[in-house]
C-alpha cells in the first residue's frame, strides 16, 4: 500500500526570495515503521552517478536541485517538507545532521552552488558555508542562519548540547576543524583551528603537508572530538574545553592508525571505543578505476582511554579489524551499541560499459561486543541502485536505512533514489531483511533521524 501525501515545499533562492507550493508524493506504508519522530535526507542535484567516470554535470535540462528533504508523521498523517540547501556529494556523507530533538538541521557545501554556464565538475566553486535549518514545522523548513567557515568543508557533527557545530575543511593552506555556536536560531563566531598547529602534521612538500582531514565526530560525552586524517590512515583525538565564548583544544593521546583510507568514523553509544570504515582507495590515482580498489574495505575498532585520565598521559589503541564489502563509505553503529552497518557502493560508480560496473550495491552488518570491542560480520545484503553512501539506523534499532543517490537506466519505480529500508532481526542470529525503499529527489546521499 502507498499513501498520497501533501508536500509543503519552501524554495529559497540566492537572492533570498521564498515561494510556497504545494505538489503530491507518493510514499510507502514501511515509513510508519520506522522509529523516528524526523528523518531528514539531503540531495544533491549537480551530479549523476557517472560524473565521477566522465566529470559532467547533471544535465540543466533534467531539473535536479540541491535538496533537504524532511519526513515526519503528525497527527498520523506523512507529511513531507523540502527546501533548496546547497551541498555536494563529493565529500563524506557527514555533511547532514540533525540536533538531538530534530528541531534542526545542519547542513554544510563542499562544492557551492552550480552557476548557469557551469558543465563540468571543474566550474564549480569551493563551498564554504554551513547552514541551519528550522524545523519546528516539518512541512515548511525555514533557513534560520548561514555561518562562513573555511573552504571545502568536509565533515559536520553537533554536540550532544545541540549548541556546538564542529566543522573540517581542506583548504589549499592547511586542514581545519572549527567549532561553530549555534544557540536561539542563530550562528556565533567560529573558533578555529589548524591542525597543523595542534601536531597533526606530514610531509611539507605536500599540500597541506599531505593532511587530509574527511570526518569529526563528538563524543557523547560532548567533551572530545574524532577527527579521522584518511591520507594518513590514522585518527587523533581532541579535548574540547570553553574560554567564554570561545572554543579550546588541546591533544586527548597521540593519534592511532588504522587500517587504509579512513573516511568516516562513529563512537559507539556508550563512548568507549571509535569505529572507523577503511575504504582503502588509492588517494594518489587521477582516474576513477585507479582510485576506487577493487578490493573489499575493513573496519577498525579503538579501545578509548578511559574518560578520567589526563589527555597528556591517555593512550587509545587500535584492538580489532574486520573486512566488510567493496568501496565501503557510509557507517552506522546501532542505539544499541551491538550492531555495525557499513553502506558499500561496490561498482554501481562505473559506467554500464566497464568492466568493473555492478548493478548492485551492498550493506554489511557486523556485531561488536560491547564489554571487549570484538568485532565480526555477519553478512553483505544487496541492494539495487547507484552510489548508496550513507546510511543510519532507527531509534530502536528495528530498521536499518540506506541512501541509493539514484536508479539505474530503466529501473524499476521501486529501485530508483530514495532510502531502502531493511528490517533488523536481532537475537542470537542477527540479519537484515529487505522491506522496500522509500522514493526521494534524484541524488539523495545521506539520512539523519531524530525523535
Amino acid at each position: 500500500m502507498r499513501l498520497k501525501i501533501l508536500i509543503g515545499s519552501l524554495t529559497v533562492s540566492l537572492g533570498c526570495t521564498a515561494s510556497l507550493n504545494a505538489v503530491a508524493m507518493e510514499v510507502p506504508d514501511l515509513l510508519r515503521r520506522i522509529s523516528a519522530g524526523t528523518i531528514a535526507a539531503i540531495s544533491d542535484g549537480d551530479f549523476v552517478g557517472q560524473t565521477y567516470a566522465t566529470g559532467l554535470l547533471a544535465p540543466a535540462d533534467a531539473n535536479y536541485r540541491d535538496l533537504l528533504t524532511v519526513l515526519s508523521i503528525v497527527d498520523d498523517r506523512i507529511v513531507t517538507g523540502t527546501l533548496s540547501v546547497s551541498n555536494s556529494v563529493t565529500a563524506a556523507p557527514e555533511i547532514l545532521a540533525l540536533s538531538r530533538d530534530g528541531r534542526t538541521a545542519f547542513v554544510t557545501e563542499r562544492l557551492g552552488e552550480r552557476r548557469n554556464d557551469d558543465a563540468t565538475v571543474r566550474d564549480l566553486p569551493p563551498g564554504n558555508r554551513l547552514f541551519a535549518i528550522d524545523l519546528a514545522d516539518k512541512a515548511n523548513p525555514r533557513l534560520a542562519d548561514t555561518a562562513d567557515v573555511a573552504a571545502f568543508p568536509e565533515a559536520l557533527a553537533v554536540n550532544p548540547d545541540g549548541e556546538h557545530v564542529a566543522v573540517v575543511s581542506n583548504t589549499e593552506e592547511g586542514s581545519f576543524v572549527q567549532i561553530v555556536r549555534y544557540a536561539n536560531g542563530r550562528f556565533g563566531e567560529a573558533s578555529r583551528f589548524d591542525l597543523a598547529r595542534l601536531g597533526i602534521t606530514g610531509d611539507a612538500a605536500k599540500p597541506r603537508g599531505g593532511v587530509t582531514a574527511t570526518n569529526v565526530q563528538w563524543h557523547p560525552s560532548g567533551r572530545f572530538l574524532a577527527i579521522n586524517i584518511n591520507s594518513q590512515n590514522r585518527i587523533a583525538f581532541f579535548e574540547v574545553t570553553e574560554a567564554g565564548d570561545r572554543s579550546a583544544l588541546r591533544p586527548w593521546g597521540d593519534p592511532v592508525e588504522v587500517g587504509a583510507d579512513p573516511f568516516v568514523g562513529r563512537f559507539t553509544p556508550d563512548g568507549r571505543f571509535y569505529i572507523t570504515s577503511d575504504w582503502g582507495r588509492n588517494l594518489a590515482a587521477t582516474d576513477l578505476a585507479g582510485r576506487v580498489p577493487d578490493k573489499r574495505s575493513s573496519i577498525s575498532i579503538v579501545k578509548l582511554a578511559d574518560l578520567s585520565e589526563s589527555p597528556s598521559v591517555a593512550r587509545h589503541e587500535r584492538i580489532g579489524v574486520a573486512t566488510t564489502d567493496v568501496a565501503a563509505e557510509g557507517l552506522a553503529v546501532s542505539p544499541d551499541g551491538k550492531l555495525v552497518a557499513t553502506v558499500n557502493m561496490r561498482g554501481t560508480a562505473f559506467p554500464r560499459g566497464s568492466p568493473r560496473f555492478q548493478r548492485e550495491a551492498t550493506v554489511t552488518l557486523l556485531t561488536i561486543d560491547t564489554q571487549t570491542g570484538a568485532i565480526s560480520k555477519i553478512a553483505d545484503y544487496f541492494l539495487e541502485g547507484v552510489l548508496p553512501e550513507g546510511g543510519a539506523f532507527d531509534l530502536t534499532g528495528d530498521h536499518f536505512l540506506a541512501t541509493v543517490f539514484q536508479g539505474h537506466d530503466r529501473a524499476s519505480p521501486d529501485a530508483g533514489a530514495g532510502l531502502e529500508v531493511f528490517r533488523v532481526v536481532k537475537g542470537e542470529h542477527p540479519a537484515l531483511e529487505r522491506l522496500g525503499r522509500i522514493p526521494l529527489p534524484h541524488g539523495v546521499h545521506h539520512v539523519d533521524l531524530a525523535p
